[in-house]
């Protein structure tokens, strides 16, 4: 079922105790369509500069994403650049170069305002909304958000979270928001702004869903090897929403099923730089650590 997807395409720089990648493939809305790919057709809105190489977008077709809604503007394409320590929690921005992505203007393509499923990833709340005000009665849309949005723009976030159903956020995005220590007051708070669902991530620590009818915990699969964290989250979140969309529903039971394959995903993400890793997996790999993931969950 088409998966509707409004987003970054990014080139980034990036560095970790093991390597570095200069210009590699990236952005929200790259990780999130790769990861959900497998599992629903995605359909992309993203702004990219003349720069963007043809292949990537080929690239992206190729694995089943439909691309059409990708607007070449003049100039570059945004670029990032960060750096990871050891412990992997602490990162470095090196620097963000936000260039055509400055100005995005979403433009959702008419045959994609019927998408019953939508995710807004990362972006100024006031962009996330105006491509949202351009779907025609979504079933279920989903928001990222981060540190910076709930500093410089939380008027635009609250509003933008009286329109969604679901948003997804970390720990200290949740404690900033709602000025909540405790996660669980923090996740009842944000559902009174709006969403009805939440889904806390605390990276290596796992994610919990949170709505009036379902708590739900999980743990992180237990990756053997971090080589780069980029794009986790993301790819959390194309898993999550892909298996949503393929379900067709958001019953309780679809919900904890897409939080083990949210999971699923993003473990793959991090065991390479950009897709390396990602990229080479499809429904077999998730379907065989979603078991793995099962039964350790499973009493």
């Amino acid at each position: 079922m088409p998966l509707l997807v409004i987003g970054t395409l990014a080139y980034d720089t990036v560095e970790t105790v093991h390597d570095k990648r200069d210009e590699a493939l990236g952005g929200s809305a790259m990780y999130f369509s790769v990861a959900a790919a497998p599992f629903a057709r995605p359909h992309l809105v993203a702004v990219v500069g003349e720069d963007f190489q043809d292949e990537h977008l080929a690239d992206l077709t190729r694995r089943g994403v439909d691309t059409a809604g990708v607007e070449v503007a003049p100039g570059k394409t945004f670029r990032w650049g960060g750096r990871y320590e050891a412990d992997w929690n602490t990162r470095h921005t090196t620097f963000t170069d936000l260039n055509v992505f400055e100005h995005f203007d979403p433009k959702v393509p008419a045959n994609y305002r019927d998408a019953r499923f939508v995710f807004l990833a990362n972006a100024h709340p006031t962009i996330q909304l105006k491509g949202l005000q351009q779907v025609e009665g979504p079933s279920f849309c989903v928001a990222d958000t981060m540190n910076l949005w709930i500093d410089i723009a939380r008027d635009e976030l609250g509003e933008l979270l009286r329109h969604v159903d679901g948003l997804i956020l970390n720990d200290e995005e949740a404690r900033m928001l709602t000025g909540e220590s405790n996660l669980i007051r923090a996740a009842q708070q944000v559902m009174g702004l709006g969403p009805r669902y939440v889904i806390l991530k605390k990276g290596e620590h796992g994610a919990f869903l949170m709505s009036e009818d379902v708590h739900f915990a999980l743990p992180s699969y237990p990756v053997t090897e971090v080589v780069d964290p980029t794009g986790a989250g993301d790819s959390f979140a194309g898993g999550f929403m892909g298996a949503v969309a393929r379900a067709g529903n958001t019953d309780p039971a679809t919900l904890r099923r897409a939080m083990l394959y949210g999971t699923v995903t993003a473990s793959y993400c991090v065991q390479g730089f950009s897709i390396e890793d990602l990229g080479r997996r499809g429904m077999n790999d998730f379907d065989s650590r979603f078991d793995e993931l099962l039964s350790i969950v499973t009493v």
